[in-house]
Order: C-alpha cells, then structure tokens, then sequence
C-alpha cells in the first residue's frame, strides 16, 4: 500500500511539476548521488523511471542512463570509494588470470585493451600494469570532465589513452582486429538488448576479438522464464542474457562465474569471450 501510495505520488507530481521533471531527465535521473534530490524530485524520479518501464521504452530508459552518467559521473566518482581496492582486486581477478593463461596460450597478437565506462581509470591502470604485452590501453566514459581528471591523473602512463565519448559509438569508429574489450562492474547493463545486439555482431565481424564482461544480474531475475533483457532494482537498468548475447553473436564462452553478496538486488557475473 505505501508503495503504490508513492507511486501515485509521483505520477501526480510529474504532471504538477513538469520543469522539475525536465530538469531531472536532463541531468539523469539512474540514481540519487549524494542524497542531493529532495523527497518530491526522489518520487518524480521513481515516477518517471516507471513510466518508461511500463511502457516497455527500454530505449527511453537507456537515454535517462546515458544523460546521468554524462551530467553527473564525475560527481559520482568523485565520492564514490576506491572501486579497485573494494571490488575488482577482491572479486574479478580470477577471469584475469584466465586472460594472461589464453594470451599465452593464443599466437594471435593482442595489440590493445578498452575499457568501456572507464570511470576514474584505475581499474586500467592496474591492468595496463599487469599485461606488458598490450601495447595500448584505451579509457571511453561519457563523462568529459571525468576523462579530463583522468588524463591528468595517469599522464605518466604514456600507454593509456582516455577519451569522452559513447563507447559503442568509439569502438564502430576506431575498432580493428586483435583487441580486448572489458566492462567492469556494471556498464552494459545501461545498453538496451537492442544496442548490445549491434555492437556484438559488429565486433564478431573483426577479428581476433575478446570481450570480458563484469556486470550485474538482479536477484530475482529468471532467464528460464523469460531469456530476454529485463529492468531490475532501484535504477531499473537492464539485466542482460549475456550467455544467449554473445552466443547468438558469434562469439564463444571461456570463462564464466558469480559474484554473490556485494549488492542486495544483483549478483554480479563475470564472462569471458571470443569469437572464432
């Protein structure tokens, strides 16, 4: 009752306040950073949020996702705790260590390594570190100021590259044969099924192409019920098939495990592919 009660709200409120809620959408409205949106906006938020979902425009939500990490990453990042020291050095190693075993194990040579939604870059930084044999590292976030506090930050790594920009748009720009892309810790999850269709089929069609993929799966989530991308949590980002995903697109399974316990609503998954 008390739910519905809010949801209500907040459908009114979004009617009532329509500048408010324009305001919101073009700042982005994926989650409240900092507790700086007061109770109102917190109700148009969730309203219009479940407006889209309703109305099953998964690619009015990915815009909300995509305006709110342009306009606000660097805010977030900016009081967000260390994401390498809390998360990937404890959880995500494992697919690494699998990484350096194919890379030694496969003649072709792996020329670059991108990180699509790089954040504040240290999780890159730690890799370019751990694979001298890569010769560039790439960066891509949607958030201009963020890439700018990074380009400074890492300016002795004379082999990573940062760059503002869409990284699906990025890598159909500038993608060739024998690279590494990786997400780490929840990106896809702001692409739609659609969008993630194209860009695994793109990248099916170079060469030599591995995708490691950390993202996260809402717990109440069933792929045997329903095998397509659904919203989940308090974001109402989308929970990908990323078996079905990559499979369908070409591309082969080499590594795949769950993290459990680090967030309420979602495990997260690691996955490790190749095209043949």
């Amino acid at each position: 009752m008390k739910k519905q009660i809010k949801e209500f709200t907040g459908a009114i409120l979004m009617q009532l306040q329509r500048k408010k809620a324009e305001s919101l959408i073009k700042k982005g409205i994926s989650f409240n950073v900092g507790n700086e949106l007061n109770l109102n906006e917190r109700l148009i938020r969730a309203a219009l949020l479940k407006q889209a979902e309703k109305n099953e425009d998964f690619n009015l939500l990915a815009d909300y996702h995509k305006n709110f990490w342009k306009q606000t990453g660097r805010k977030y990042f900016s009081e967000k705790d260390s994401v390498l020291n809390d998360f990937f050095l404890p959880h995500c190693l494992p697919v690494f260590e699998g990484l350096k075993k194919l890379l030694n194990d496969n003649p072709k040579k792996y020329h670059t390594m991108i990180e699509i939604g790089t954040g504040n870059g240290e999780v890159l930084g730690y890799l370019s570190t751990q694979f001298p044999q890569i010769e560039k590292f790439v960066g891509i976030d949607l958030s201009a100021p963020q890439v700018e506090v990074n380009i400074q930050k890492y300016h002795q790594f004379t082999n990573i590259d940062f760059v503002a920009s869409d990284g699906s748009e990025w890598i159909r720009k500038n993608g060739t044969d024998n690279m590494i892309i990786l997400t780490s810790g929840g990106v896809l999850e702001y692409f739609t099924q659609q969008q993630l269709n194209q860009l695994f089929s793109y990248l099916n069609h170079l060469k030599n192409i591995i995708f490691i993929a950390i993202e996260p799966k809402g717990v109440d989530v069933d792929f045997t019920k329903n095998p397509n991308s659904q919203p989940y949590g308090i974001e109402r980002s989308f929970s990908h098939n990323y078996t079905q995903l990559f499979e369908e697109s070409g591309f082969s399974l080499w590594y795949q495990s769950v993290i459990e316990g680090v967030q309420k609503e979602a495990d997260f998954e690691v996955f490790g592919a190749i095209n043949l």
